[in-house]
């Protein structure tokens, strides 16, 4: 940087500083990652994923691991707290080894709704309705890529929260052999008048040798989130698959904007237990 582009961007950080009485906070620490970008030509656009492989990858070279993808994957996003929790939960022995891959947002309402008549929904956002298309990036685009940069089995799990939840819980009943684990935290099931759950029952009637895991959980959005997830509790009571593992978690204590970070631990370790006898396939 020359000279004085150098006083300028400075001076800006100083007055930044001046004016909020404190530095800039600190980036969020995550573990180590890389980073690579794709070119996806169903979104016409370059879409950013950060990667993370755990520990004894490198070393491992016969191995094949496990992904957990995840939307809001950024680093500036949830990348960093999940890979963390992973990292640690692999490292205790209490998670089985697997990558992470988390999706940077770019235009995070349309890619994660699915389309709506319901005119308030509208209001979110100049753009939704975008989750076909997203869906068909992760499927055609983004995991060959990942098969062909990474030693990966064909095991795979999904996490997210709020409208990347509602996109999780859509690809489950729209797409269920995308993945193999479900993880849906507080999800933006409302959407659409509850379409998805409306459906549930007839998408589930017509999968009967469906084999999946899926996890639901709901914070305290007594308004809107709760009584969602509260009916499509009661659709998987009475029609769930004998082969669908499937558990809806209330979770009153916690409120939206920390159901994520306060619960991912945990559901994480429960979900992709260590394998009896493999570390890795």
């Amino acid at each position: 940087m020359r000279w004085p582009m150098l006083c300028v961007a400075l001076g800006m950080f100083l007055v930044g500083c001046a004016s909020t009485g404190k530095p800039p906070a600190a980036p969020e620490p995550v573990p180590a990652h890389q980073l690579f970008t794709l070119a996806s030509a169903t979104l016409k656009e370059e879409r950013r994923i950060a990667v993370y492989t755990p520990p004894g990858y490198d070393a491992a070279t016969d191995a094949r691991f496990p992904v957990l993808y995840m939307p809001d994957g950024g680093l500036q996003e949830d990348f960093p707290h999940v890979a963390s929790a992973v990292d640690a939960a692999i490292r205790a022995g209490e998670l089985r080894p697997v990558l992470v891959v988390g999706i940077e947002n770019t235009v995070r309402r349309r890619d994660m709704t699915g389309p709506t008549t319901v005119a308030s929904d509208k209001d979110i956002a100049p753009v939704t309705g975008g989750s076909e298309a997203f869906r068909a990036f992760i499927r055609d685009e983004l995991l060959p890529e990942v098969r062909r940069r990474y030693r990966v089995t064909e095991e795979r799990a999904i996490i997210g929260e709020s409208l990347a939840g509602l996109f999780i819980v859509e690809t489950f009943f729209l797409e269920p052999e995308l993945f193999g684990t479900y993880l849906a935290l507080s999800p933006s099931i409302w959407w659409n008048a509850e379409s998805l759950v409306r459906q549930a029952g007839e998408r589930l009637a017509a999968r009967a040798d469906l084999r999946a895991e899926l996890y639901v959980s709901s914070a305290n959005e007594v308004d809107d989130i709760v009584p969602a997830v509260a009916r499509l509790r009661e659709v998987l009571q009475a029609s769930a698959p004998v082969g669908l593992k499937w558990e809806v978690e209330p979770r009153p204590d916690l409120r939206h904007d920390n159901i994520y970070r306060s619960s991912a631990p945990a559901v994480l370790r429960k979900w992709l237990p260590p394998v009896q006898g493999a570390a890795a396939r």
